[in-house]
């Protein structure tokens, strides 16, 4: 009688608990998706996938031969140009493409198009922390920005519009900026000019010259 009662709870048991695993499933797999949009969404811009999970800090590269990569607009009407080399975060850019699109939105036709794209994870350590106990945890992505370097363009639109939408974004990057319109001068490497090439001579102030006394007979 005693093993009837325990066979029987037991089943009742089992089957209590065949019922409670899809919720669970369920339940976990809520959770899951949750925790995904929480890290996806917390900037619109991250890889997919990566072949090491942590980077050096790296360099930002300076062009200094020939090159006039990324300088010029190529897709757009009128590009975002910084005039500064640096290492964006995904945030500043989410920040970027969000204000441009809520001022583009109401013309007809407007188009954007992003240059640049965060795939550089950077890991950081808490204050205080002794040395050692290897590479800290990843905190968010970034890119590296050269000098001279277009980051976003736009199209479909007048100039004054698109003026006043790199004006507004121009405050959300760490950097100084300009608009540039298509068919702009390329600039070589860094854009450096030495100022001995650069300097002309004034033709209001003649050319100083020296008298030498008349020798005394």
């Amino acid at each position: 009688m005693l093993g009837l009662y325990k066979n029987r709870l037991w089943q009742s048991t089992a089957s209590v608990f065949q019922q409670l695993r899809p919720m669970q499933q369920q339940q976990a797999s809520v959770t899951a998706l949750v925790q995904q949009q929480q890290v996806r969404f917390a900037s619109n811009f991250s890889p997919r996938r990566t072949k090491y999970r942590k980077a050096h800090k790296g360099k930002i590269p300076i062009p200094t031969g020939g090159s006039t990569k990324g300088t010029t607009v190529e897709f757009g009407d009128y590009g975002l140009r910084v005039k500064e080399g640096a290492r964006l975060t995904a945030r500043q850019l989410t920040a970027v493409q969000t204000t441009l699109k809520r001022k583009i939105k109401t013309v007809k036709g407007s188009k954007l198009w992003m240059r640049v794209f965060p795939d550089i994870p950077v890991s950081s350590k808490g204050n205080e922390v002794r040395m050692g106990k290897g590479k800290g945890t990843f905190d968010y992505w970034a890119c590296r920005v050269p000098i001279n370097r277009i980051v976003f363009e736009i199209a479909g639109m007048r100039k004054e519009i698109a003026k006043e939408a790199f004006r507004l974004v121009s405050n959300k990057l760490p950097v100084k900026t300009e608009m540039v319109e298509r068919g702009t001068k390329p600039i070589v490497g860094a854009g450096f000019v030495h100022p001995k090439h650069n300097a002309t001579p004034s033709p209001s102030t003649p050319p100083a010259t020296t008298s030498t006394p008349p020798a005394s007979q």
